[in-house]
């Protein structure tokens, strides 16, 4: 007897590792945009922003398990 309701649930763990990837990613693009089309001063920013997605990432990758 098998339950008709078995759909797979999202936990705490896939949901920061979904958010980990999706961070990972919009960090990569901002560094590729602060380096390659915005090369004055607002490139700077962009690829601020980018390594601060790329810290919080990490943060969200360390938190899995423990949360």
């Amino acid at each position: 007897m098998k339950d008709k309701n078995n759909k797979k649930m999202m936990n705490k763990n896939t949901v920061l590792g979904w958010a980990t990837l999706i961070m990972v990613i919009m960090g990569i693009l901002l560094i590729a945009l602060g380096i390659f089309k915005y090369q004055e001063v607002a490139g700077y920013g962009f690829t601020a922003v980018g390594i601060g997605f790329l810290a919080n990432a990490w943060v969200f990758n360390a938190l899995k398990g423990r949360v």
